[in-house]
């Protein structure tokens, strides 16, 4: 079963993601909403310097899909395209996410990092 590893989940807001997204840092989070049983994923995703601000850009994007979110911090680009790696294959890819057709994570700027999942 796949697994996130990531705290939440919260309401998608300008608000919530101030109040519990701290720190200014590299990390990932998952689009989705919660459900009876567990935490429907629909979209994954990172940032390589500030999660908080990459998550206010969905902010009332897709209002009635997008209303909660989960996220985790990670200590360096490398750790946070490892683990967006790792939850875009454990959670189906392009063909069940939301995650743009055809398009695997892109690897941080400046770097040549491969996917630890397929090694693309």
């Amino acid at each position: 079963m796949a697994i996130l590893q990531m705290t939440g989940p919260y309401k998608l807001s300008n608000e919530k993601i101030d109040e519990v997204i701290t720190k200014t840092s590299a990390g990932n989070y998952a689009l989705g909403k919660n459900t009876k049983e567990d935490f429907d994923v629909y979209y994954v995703g990172r940032s390589d310097d500030d999660v908080n601000k990459a998550l206010k850009q969905w902010v009332d994007k897709y209002p009635n899909k997008y209303v909660e979110f989960k996220f985790s911090y990670a200590a360096s680009p490398k750790e946070a395209y490892e683990k967006e790696c790792n939850n875009y294959h454990d959670f189906g890819g392009d063909t069940k996410l939301d995650n743009q057709r055809g398009t695997h994570p892109k690897c941080p700027a400046g770097t040549n990092l491969k996917c630890p999942v397929c090694g693309a």
